[in-house]
């Protein structure tokens, strides 16, 4: 395949060889070329440029809602439940109705309630004839002053019994409506119609959250933990979105050690206005950070892996273009550190720079 790469581009005019020998590091027996115009036009170059060093380890772990936005929603009554009316991943507005439940402690605090409007009632009529009997000289101030008082506390032990239907969001005909405290997504959902809920059931009925910002918990290695600091630079991506990257920064380190994976757990916060990122997602971190020393970096695309070593093509010229052996120190996304056989300033080709490499090798 490569000569008949190499028999193409010279039949076509793209290379012009010279008859005499070009000293090269991977190969002494290369010949020099000069680039035609047609193929100079479309190659490429980078200038080898000194840059802060970067360190970058990958791991693994899983998207999930923020804490501090999430709500789980416990029925403060048992009961029979009538009617649900989401499901499972919608998304709701604050004080939306989720379910409904006939229950006999509603109809309990119905009871409650009839019984303080009637104090209320008595309590009123009471003071009106206390009052009454006072301007007639047939009591004292101080029945007055009693009446006075009981109404006061009839009043209050109504006004509790209101607020707490209020609070409970209870309906009459002892039924106890579920609402939605805040805007958010159903995360979660174990009731369903015609369930019988105990008064004793302890267990959350929905979960709740606003994800229009989330977290990504990756975890790290015991061996990397000191490699790990808050602030750092981090780069989420996910099984659903090939090739999309979240951006965010650690936020939080777990100080505690899982002792079943051996890992330590870090935060990453990211924004989700899209809501494309869904919490238990499954997600690989990428956690970078910038150290004082500095290398020479050329981008990944110019180095050539080639019978177990590196290379790139140096150009001064479309007459001197060198096919130069280098040790690569470290590779970050699109920049690769070369600790030996660079120099900074030196031009690399960043495109055809294989059509060339095999051009010069075979």
């Amino acid at each position: 395949m490569r000569n008949l790469i190499i028999a193409l581009l010279i039949l076509s005019g793209t290379f012009i060889f010279s008859c005499k020998s070009h000293t090269s590091n991977a190969n002494p027996d290369s010949k020099t070329f000069v680039l035609s115009d047609t193929m100079l036009r479309t190659t490429t170059f980078a200038k080898a440029v000194q840059k802060p060093l970067k360190n970058e380890l990958e791991f693994y772990g899983k998207i999930t809602a923020d804490n501090n936005k999430l709500i789980e929603i416990y029925p403060v009554v048992g009961g029979s439940v009538t009617k649900v009316y989401v499901e499972l991943g919608d998304y709701v507005k604050k004080g939306q109705l989720l379910a409904t439940i006939r229950s006999t402690e509603v109809a309990g605090f119905e009871k409650e309630l009839n019984d303080a409007q009637s104090d209320v009632v008595v309590s009123k009529n009471n003071l009106k004839a206390a009052q009454e009997m006072f301007e007639g000289k047939l009591n004292t101030e101080r029945e007055v002053l009693t009446a006075k008082s009981e109404l006061e506390k009839s009043e209050s032990q109504l006004n509790r019994i209101r607020e707490t239907y209020k609070i409970y969001s209870l309906k009459p005909n002892s039924v106890y409506e579920v609402r939605s405290p805040i805007s958010g997504f159903i995360l979660q959902k174990v009731i369903n119609e015609d369930m019988l809920l105990r008064n004793d059931h302890t267990n959350n009925i929905f979960d709740v959250a606003q994800i229009d910002e989330v977290w990504a918990i990756a975890n790290v290695s015991e061996a990397d933990i000191q490699q790990i600091e808050l602030g750092y630079d981090a780069e989420v991506s996910t099984f659903s979105y090939q090739g999309k990257v979240f951006h965010g920064k650690i936020d939080k380190i777990f100080n505690i050690i899982d002792p079943d994976t051996k890992s330590m757990q870090v935060r990453i916060k990211l924004a989700n206005p899209d809501f494309l990122l869904k919490p238990e997602m499954k997600a690989t971190v990428k956690i970078s950070n910038t150290l004082r020393e500095k290398m020479v970096a050329v981008p990944s695309t110019s180095v050539i892996f080639d019978k177990s070593r590196n290379f790139v093509m140096t150009y001064k010229d479309r007459f001197n273009i060198e096919t130069r052996k280098v040790e690569v120190y470290r590779q970050v996304g699109d920049l690769t550190y070369i600790s030996s056989g660079l120099k900074e300033g030196e031009n690399v080709i960043t495109h055809n720079q294989l059509l060339i490499y095999d051009a010069l090798n075979d």
